[in-house]
């Protein structure tokens, strides 16, 4: 089963990803928040990883992404990409130390079955990191002002943070 919106991905996969040289400022306060949650060491997993713009600053190798046209930018950023949705990911039990999830979870069909699936996946002394975007702190109001990002976070899937 594919993640929801994954048209909007594959139609607009360029854009979405000009929109971090853009609001280069942004997209470093991102980096920088999601880097001092992981561990020291370990092999990791993005879970939609998009076009690459966070596991390649944080050392992540492997990615799963269900657009074939972000997971094609993301190879070419030399991510090992498989294009997966995530309640149907193609690993092993436990192969990972660390699982990254960057604004992705919004998109999922399922968040439950994928976090349970991710746990699948996760060594049992593993990490999960999930970032989400409240719409109310900076780096929120800055994607909404730009329409380009905007248009993945206004989507159907897309829960806002409480006020």
């Amino acid at each position: 089963m594919r993640d929801v919106n994954v048209h909007i991905f594959e139609r607009h996969a360029r854009k979405y990803d000009r929109w971090f040289e853009e609001h280069a400022y942004t997209y470093e306060s991102e980096v920088l928040a999601v880097r001092s949650l992981l561990p020291q060491s370990g092999r990791g997993l993005e879970i939609g990883v998009g076009t690459g713009r966070f596991a390649l600053p944080l050392g992540i190798t492997v990615g799963a992404e269900p657009a074939h046209a972000m997971a094609s930018i993301a190879r070419q950023r030399g991510i090992r990409v498989y294009e997966a949705s995530a309640d149907d990911l193609p690993f092993a039990d436990e192969s990972f130390d660390f699982v990254v999830m960057v604004t992705a979870i919004c998109f999922f069909n399922d968040p439950l079955h994928a976090l349970r699936e991710t746990s699948r996946v996760l060594k049992s002394s593993g990490r999960i990191i999930i970032g989400t975007i409240a719409r109310t702190a900076l780096s929120g109001r800055t994607i909404k002002r730009s329409r380009a990002r905007a248009r993945f976070i206004d989507t159907p899937a897309f829960s806002p943070s409480p006020k």
